[in-house]
């Protein structure tokens, strides 16, 4: 993106005539965004489990500030939501549930507004291949969901195996305890299919999740001067967004940001309307997340007052694997009867050596 900006002197023009206002819109809705994607989190928790809006919210920021730096990033961010959920008092089948449905439904409802969103943008613009591989990648995307329901559900051994053989290599993983974890997820996942006015309410939230966000990158556009069609908006948002959801980058970094802007250019807009509505949209979907997320883990790790020393110690615990960051190094133990290395037999004196009255102190 960077190299369609240098030299551009439209784009400096543009940035001299940003109106303002509508960034701050787009700020407001990607905070939106992320407190619908906290009360999906909410939603999943039962009554007696069901943590206030603001903790659970840092809990978020938390898990998304690690999910936009680490390779593999949605898995770490996971187990340090589960960390950080079952510390607040949440019991670990319940957070294990909240945290693998909120996964694989965020995804199911993204692919279904996608589909939605080529449905309606394909008469209006025409077939283009790269609909045809979105839908592709979304059928997959789909398929691999069911896998995994039907896994938890029937399979749940198997699961849990694979799973545990990934986590190895992934950093805030406890192998041991999310196997456990996986078995108690996969009763609580049968239960969620049958409760209808539950999944409901999860896929309210997780639809208003991709509507705000997917609203706020319309108003950086929109910031430039440039205002486009909603459906063909979200066409673009949906097929960036399916794309960077495969583990190469965190986060879909230089995935997201570079198919976005050449989306929005299919559809009509200048190249660096395009290029500079998304980076700053990205600025604060991706980027303002991790700082405000490390602010947001050290508020729920040290109590007021605690001093600078405990914040950066809590940052280090943040970045550290939780067996190096919360484990101390186990003692060797001592046996129960220590023997010296080379006994003498009882009452006898070494060669050469004699007798010494202070030998009963020694």
């Amino acid at each position: 993106m960077l190299p369609q900006l240098a030299g551009t002197r439209k784009a400096l023009d543009l940035l001299g005539r940003v109106d303002v206002w509508w960034l701050v819109a787009g700020v407001a809705l990607e905070i939106g965004a992320l407190l619908a994607y906290s009360q999906l989190t909410r939603s999943l928790l039962p009554r007696e489990d069901r943590l206030s809006l603001a903790t659970t919210g840092r809990i978020t920021l938390s898990t998304l500030a690690v999910s936009h730096v680490v390779p593999g990033g949605t898995i770490a961010g996971a187990s340090l939501g589960f960390r950080l959920l079952t510390a607040a008092g949440v019991t670990g089948t319940d957070a294990g549930f909240a945290l693998a449905t909120q996964g694989l439904g965020s995804a199911v409802v993204l692919n279904v507004l996608l589909w939605i969103g080529l449905v309606v943008t394909i008469p209006l613009r025409g077939f283009d291949p790269i609909y045809g591989t979105a839908a592709i990648v979304g059928a997959l995307a789909l398929a691999g969901v069911g896998a995994a329901v039907l896994l938890l559900t029937r399979g749940e051994d198997r699961a849990a195996r694979v799973v545990c053989r990934v986590a190895r290599r992934v950093p805030f993983v406890d192998e041991n305890g999310l196997s456990n974890v996986l078995h108690r997820v996969s009763e609580r996942l049968s239960g969620l299919l049958a409760d209808r006015p539950l999944l409901a309410r999860a896929a309210t939230w997780a639809a208003l999740n991709w509507l705000l966000d997917a609203a706020s990158l319309w108003c950086f556009v929109a910031a430039f001067g440039r205002f486009v069609n909603p459906v063909e908006l979200f066409a673009a948002y949906g097929i960036a967004n399916v794309a960077g959801a495969l583990p190469v980058t965190p986060g879909g970094l230089g995935v997201v940001d570079s198919i976005a802007p050449l989306l929005l250019v299919s559809f009509g807009v200048t190249r660096s309307v395009a290029t500079l509505g998304v980076l700053g949209w990205r600025l604060v979907n991706f980027w303002l997340p991790i700082p405000v997320g490390a602010i947001a883990y050290v508020s729920l790790k040290v109590p007021r007052g605690a001093g600078l020393k405990a914040m950066r110690a809590a940052v280090s615990t943040l970045l550290a694997r939780p067996a190096l960051a919360e484990e101390p190094p186990p003692e060797k133990p001592l046996p129960e009867n220590p023997q010296p290395e080379n006994p003498q037999p009882e009452n006898s004196q070494p060669e050469n050596s004699q007798p010494d009255d202070s030998a009963s102190d020694r």
